[in-house]
């Protein structure tokens, strides 16, 4: 059977970026890239994918997997986050986040930060307004992919 292919509004797929453990040497350009693209300067504390070493010599990539049951949506004590229904990616309502960090605590992937600047939270959005995530455009070792999972499996 074919693989259908992803479309927005398609509620049987979810999209997230994935690292190969193997092929990540740790460089750190992913994040660059996510932070120079949403806040356009080069600061690794506003990027939305992050580079932890997991290991004595493993690094990989992390990033939001919107989950499906949404344990940062519902920790919000505010109701700030939503998830769209069109990509399933996190929406954040600024004007409601207080900066708690409850959603942080939440993440089960520590893929959630606090941008202390203006005290709300930040994930990936998988880069909506490109054709897929620049982070995976601009890994050197194509150590990012998009994964997508099917509903209900």
């Amino acid at each position: 059977m074919a693989r259908r292919r992803w479309e927005k509004g398609s509620s049987m797929e979810r999209r997230y970026v994935q690292c190969d453990r193997d092929k990540c040497t740790g460089c750190m350009i992913c994040q660059f890239i996510c932070s120079a693209g949403k806040e356009g300067n080069f600061n690794l504390e506003k990027s939305r994918i992050s580079v932890v070493q997991t290991g004595p010599s493993t690094v990989t990539a992390i990033a939001c997997q919107f989950c499906r049951n949404h344990p940062c949506i519902k920790a919000c004590p505010r109701d700030a986050l939503s998830a769209d229904a069109a990509t399933h990616t996190l929406k954040l309502d600024k004007a409601r986040c207080a900066g708690c960090g409850w959603c942080i605590e939440a993440c089960p992937f520590g893929a959630m930060t606090l941008d202390d600047s203006t005290k709300s939270v930040t994930a990936c959005d998988l880069c909506t307004n490109h054709a897929q995530p620049r982070c995976i455009e601009v890994c050197p070792r194509n150590a990012l992919s998009l994964y997508i999972s099917r509903r209900g499996r």
